[in-house]
């Protein structure tokens, strides 16, 4: 059974934060589970396709910057003269879930993607999974 990769999702996941319009959740303090609806195709030309309610992570976390120690500006060559603490909303599990398809010809197709399970304050990173 095909799978979405969870780059695809990512990237789905990605495009949909900017159009989904995530205002009202994003002003809210914390990282939290925030469903979108995604639309899945299983080619470019839309051959079999359906649509599905899934979990994104949205949210603040803290961050902080600060002048150096004396010893980071020291290590550094005294490069380094602030030094800068974050945290990002991140998916902290995935889960699997079946997407229903409908094909060309009344046929149905089952697809599995990913969706997140929970989020939490994490370090940042460009990609956990």
């Amino acid at each position: 059974m095909p799978m979405a990769s969870p780059q695809a999702l990512l990237i789905c996941l990605l495009v949909l934060a900017v159009t989904e319009g995530w205002d009202q959740e994003a002003a809210i303090p914390g990282c939290h589970l925030h469903p979108f609806n995604v639309t899945v195709r299983s080619d470019r030309q839309g051959t079999c396709q359906g649509s599905h309610v899934a979990q994104a992570c949205v949210g603040h976390c803290e961050s902080s910057a600060f002048p150096s120690r004396y010893s980071v500006l020291a290590a550094s060559g005294y490069r380094h003269n602030i030094t800068s603490v974050s945290q990002c909303c991140t998916i902290s599990s995935l889960k699997k879930v079946k997407v229903q398809l409908q094909c060309v010809g009344d046929r149905r197709r089952e697809l599995e993607i990913f969706t997140a399970r929970a989020c939490q304050c994490d370090m940042c990173r460009l990609s956990r999974f």
